[in-house]
């Protein structure tokens, strides 16, 4: 079984903004992206701007809308993303938690504690015909938990299973995430992935975790693309979501 690929370009905006101007355009990026290969794209949209702004969903809402491909719009529990998810009716709503100054996201939603938080958002996104998504840790207890917010699926947090390549704690990563899927598949639920995966760490998780439907990559690939070149890039991710192996270049 293979994962679609949607490729996250808020790295692409953060490169734009650096210098005050219009290059790179994410647009751009995401035409690539769309004519190599991938599946969809995904944006981040985070209350600060500090890569991608409004903007930049509709853009890429409206490409993905012209080519027939999926837009994935991530993000917190505020009510202007919430407003624009619904507005836009994106194709896939992923509902990540956000702490204050975090550089990047690094934990799950904690439920049923955040229950309150999500059950509500999903309840108005779904009707629309936008299927959702929540951004959880490993963590195969707490399935039940999420199956009663309505969810369509999960976005499992990978970066734990990335952090422990090549150490001691790699099968334990492993077993949390191949436990982790197949509860939700057992309970009705959809399985994505997303955070710190590459073309190194990719095709043994395809391979050991065939319920993941969908990968959610963006910095590694951007990265990458910085040494292979964009085409290139984009057609050797699309072959690991296959999970064949790929040549690695170099990163340090």
């Amino acid at each position: 079984m293979s994962a679609s690929l949607s490729v996250n370009l808020n790295k692409v905006a953060l490169l734009r903004n650096s210098r005050g101007g219009v290059n790179p355009s994410p647009r751009v990026a995401g035409i690539a992206c769309l004519d190599h290969g991938a599946y969809g794209l995904t944006l981040h949209w985070r209350a600060d701007n500090r890569h991608t702004r409004l903007e930049d969903v509709r853009v890429l809402r409206a490409l993905c809308a012209e080519r027939g491909a999926e837009f994935n719009l991530e993000g917190d529990d505020r009510p202007e993303l919430v407003d624009l998810a619904a507005e836009l009716k994106v194709t896939q709503f992923t509902l990540v938690p956000v702490k204050p100054g975090e550089v990047t996201s690094d934990h799950g939603w904690e439920l049923p504690r955040q229950h309150a938080i999500v059950a509500p958002i999903i309840a108005r996104l779904s009707p629309l015909g936008i299927r959702t998504a929540i951004f959880v840790d490993p963590n195969a207890a707490m399935i039940p938990a999420v199956k009663a917010t309505g969810v369509d699926r999960i976005e499992i947090y990978t970066e734990p299973y990335a952090a422990s390549w090549g150490t001691p704690r790699f099968p334990t990563e492993l077993g949390r995430l191949k436990a982790t899927a197949r509860a939700a598949v057992a309970a009705g639920l959809g399985v994505n992935a997303g955070h710190d995966l590459d073309l190194r760490n990719m095709p043994l998780l395809m391979k050991e975790v065939p319920e993941i439907m969908e990968v959610s990559i963006g910095h590694a690939l951007i990265a990458d693309a910085l040494y292979l070149g964009f085409a290139e890039t984009i057609q050797r991710y699309v072959r690991v979501c296959r999970g064949e192996m790929v040549d690695v270049p170099l990163t340090k």
